[in-house]
């Protein structure tokens, strides 16, 4: 999994004019709390969504490979795991 630097979160809201950094005006802490709730509901079901896809992509290869399987060939999956 990837780490998520709060450096570069925070250099993400910055404006930059001219090459120089301005800070993105404050919000109040009830309004960036909210966005930062919303932004991880829907990240979460962007990242349920696919999992439901790669499951079902799955299951295709799995046919598939039985199938190829019973006509005789020998299927060779190479997994990497880092």
């Amino acid at each position: 999994m990837v780490e998520i630097k709060k450096d570069n979160l925070e250099k993400a809201l910055e404006n930059k004019k001219d090459g120089k950094a301005n800070a993105v005006p404050e919000m109040p802490k009830e309004v960036e709390i909210g966005f930062h709730q919303g932004s991880l509901n829907t990240l979460l079901n962007e990242r349920n969504e696919m999992i439901k896809m790669i499951q079902q992509i799955e299951v295709v290869m799995q046919g598939h490979i039985q199938r190829l399987e019973a006509l005789g060939v020998k299927i060779k999956v190479n997994s990497k795991k880092e």
